[in-house]
């Protein structure tokens, strides 16, 4: 089965940035929709980014304008630019594919505090 390994997360302040980084361990993000999925605290897993193979993105509105998802299909690697960060992106990310279809990986915190 495919492993997804996330990383990059990390304690920051409001208005600073972070690079997610999510790596599969076979090449899926080539020929899949790649996504982003976020858990805050208390809550259930929800969608935040889908790439698609074509290169169109989609966002969450509350992330609109401040997060970029892109991919690096020769490293199986999913990325996730988050600028400006907010308290309220505070969660546990994951990346998978849309529809989700792999098994999780253990996703990377991020906590922004205000």
């Amino acid at each position: 089965q495919v492993r997804l390994v996330e990383s990059g997360g990390g304690l920051v302040q409001s208005g600073e940035s972070l690079r997610l980084s999510c790596t599969a361990s076979e090449s899926i993000f080539g020929s899949s929709i790649a996504g982003w999925y976020h858990r805050p605290p208390g809550k259930e897993r929800e969608w935040v980014a889908s790439l698609f193979t074509t290169g169109d993105t989609g966002y969450t509105d509350a992330v609109k304008g401040r997060f970029t998802i892109s991919k690096d299909n020769a490293k199986n690697t999913v990325y996730l630019q988050m600028n400006s960060l907010k308290p309220e992106d505070t969660a546990l990310y994951y990346c998978n594919t849309v529809p989700v279809f792999h098994t999780w990986g253990q996703g990377t915190q991020v906590t922004v505090s205000s």
